[in-house]
């Protein structure tokens, strides 16, 4: 027991620079309280004792402004940050070294019971206000941007933004931008929101011009494998009469 509360002491120094004794984190987190009185309840909802387990949730609710199922399972190095307005559901699978800030929510959509709340692997980051509903499983290492809205599972190391959620791919700003700029302007204005429609209008010519540069660059590598130079192709295509085609038909 003690172990554990080392390690959540430990996460929290590791993971808010905010933190700055450990008498600070002990009275005045209240993240590692509701995960603290999260165990108890869930010890007690497991052997059974499912009313008092339910009143200590709500109890901790009260306290934390934190609403953690009795049933959820929780991993280790879990780490909720202000927490304000958290909620994680009955069957919520939370694994080692997760993070969570405030507002998130571990929802379902469904009154079915059964599985119906999501699945965190190891290392997730949630930004704050982001809703993960439903059974979806989030890979290992994923991150989900702040408002964002998961229905869809998560690849590992990925990262997730918007509503509903979209996979960006790594890079993919990086190599926009860098784009923009050769071709005179920077696209840096329109990264911030994706979902306007003007946005995402450049962003589709941005990620074409790229993608014809690779093709390109592609063309002319197995040019040079066929031991034909840019130059002598260069030449040939001044050599070609536009009209000769419609010559041939004539």
């Amino acid at each position: 027991m003690f172990a554990r509360l080392r390690e959540d002491v430990s996460c929290v120094f590791a993971r808010d620079p905010a933190a700055r004794s450990t008498w600070e984190v002990l009275t005045c987190y209240p993240g590692f309280h509701a995960l603290t009185l999260h165990r108890l309840s869930h010890w007690l909802w497991h052997h059974q004792v499912r009313w008092f387990a339910r009143w200590l949730s709500h109890l901790t609710r009260w306290l934390t402004g934190i609403e953690i199922h009795p049933g959820a399972t929780i991993g280790r190095r879990v780490f909720i940050d202000h927490g304000m307005g958290v909620v994680i559901g009955e069957t919520a699978e939370i694994g080692d070294e997760c993070t969570l800030y405030h507002g998130v929510t571990l929802g379902g959509t469904s009154w079915k019971k059964g599985k119906r709340h999501p699945t965190l692997a190891r290392g997730v980051v949630i930004g704050a206000g982001a809703k993960i509903l439903g059974p979806v499983v989030l890979g290992e290492g994923a991150k989900i941007g702040s408002n964002s809205v998961v229905v869809r599972d998560v690849p590992a190391a990925a990262t997730a933004v918007g509503i509903p959620a979209r996979i960006i791919e790594a890079g993919q700003a990086q190599v926009r931008e860098a784009h923009a700029e050769r071709m005179g302007f920077s696209a840096y204005a329109v990264t911030a929101n994706e979902d306007d429609p003007l946005a995402k209008a450049i962003h589709g010519l941005l990620d074409h011009a790229v993608e014809t540069d690779r093709r390109l660059q592609l063309l002319l590598l197995s040019l040079e494998r066929a031991g034909v130079s840019l130059d002598d192709a260069l030449a040939t295509a001044d050599k070609f009469d536009p009209n000769y085609l419609g010559k041939i038909v004539d």
